[in-house]
């Protein structure tokens, strides 16, 4: 499902003639994106979710700090709420504020990270043991192979940022584009650790001197490295195609991007790509064994028994 940020528009009043220009350009629903951080001057959340609400949004992702207020607010008006959460802990606190479905995000994500480090292969299989909401996977996805990759790890789906800045419909300039399409996955940079506000940005030059102020400062306030990691700057990049200008957000996915496809090329491909990755897997197994995790229990007796086999696990041609 397509979605808008909030959070990119300077306003409500924004984001409410967004949501009425996106309903011109499709005839298919979308969601909005509300995302609560800490900022020097944050905010009116509330305002945003009401104008999400007024304009008949049904699907809205959160994500961030303490957001039982405005979920509440939302959940009030029906809507349908996907959070998205970078930890297991904070997945089953969303869970008790009544969230409908989850996004686990993958240290690999771009933007924010959360302060625990944990990847997709260990964080997605660790929601699939221990939540009882369906969920999607994000961070580190942009194509089939990393589609099929999460369905098998118990994900319901897919969400991607990076990969779609990198479209022909993606509105950013030109040079920003090409700039993910000849980076590497190594070309990112942490930033706002030391505040544990923790941010993967593109590894420009502004981002590179935010990490050295960061490392460097006596002080320890966040006004010292503000002026570098200034969100009206990133957003100026986007339009004026200079990447240096200012901070913004990139996952270590820009590794595995190496072109400008349109929306639809890029997903019918991804599709493809998935349906013969799982046709490949599945021609490797010639019988026996069972996909599901044991029932909780029973994990150790099944080991613990004479000829036991790891669970799950038919016999294969490798």
């Amino acid at each position: 499902m397509k979605q808008l940020t909030a959070l990119t528009q300077p306003s409500p009043e924004d984001l409410r003639k967004e949501i009425r220009k996106c309903r011109t350009m499709t005839k298919s629903p979308f969601a909005v994106n509300l995302t609560l951080l800490p900022a020097l001057v944050p905010p009116d959340y509330h305002a945003y979710a009401r104008v999400i609400i007024e304009e008949g949004i049904r699907i809205v992702e959160t994500a961030g700090n303490s957001p039982g207020p405005v979920i509440k607010q939302l959940k009030a008006a029906k809507c349908t709420i996907l959070h998205k959460c970078t930890t297991i802990r904070h997945a089953q606190s969303a869970i008790k504020l009544g969230v409908d479905f989850l996004s686990i995000d993958g240290f690999e994500c771009a933007g924010h990270v959360g302060e625990s480090d944990i990847t997709n292969f260990i964080l997605l299989s660790r929601a699939r043991q221990s939540l009882g909401v369906p969920f999607i996977a994000s961070g580190g996805f942009a194509d089939g192979q990393g589609l099929a990759a999460a369905l098998s790890l118990g994900a319901e789906g897919i969400n991607m940022g990076t990969r779609f800045m990198c479209t022909i419909e993606a509105p950013i300039h030109q040079k920003v584009k090409e700039a993910i399409v000849y980076a590497q996955e190594t070309d990112t940079e942490l930033v706002l650790r030391r505040w544990k506000n923790t941010s993967r940005l593109f590894a420009n030059k502004v981002a590179k001197e935010a990490v050295k102020v960061e490392r460097e400062s006596t002080s320890g306030k966040f006004e010292d490295v503000a002026p570098y990691v200034s969100g009206k700057r990133g957003r100026e990049v986007f339009i004026n195609g200079d990447v240096d200008y200012g901070v913004w957000t990139a996952g270590q996915v820009i590794g595995l991007i190496h072109d400008i496809p349109s929306c639809k090329e890029l997903v019918e491909r991804i599709e493809r790509e998935a349906e013969e990755t799982i046709k490949k897997a599945g021609s490797l197994i010639v019988g026996g064994g069972s996909s599901a995790d044991p029932p909780p229990g029973e994990v150790g007796e099944k080991m613990n028994s004479p000829g036991a086999e790891i669970w799950g696990v038919g016999q294969s041609k490798l």
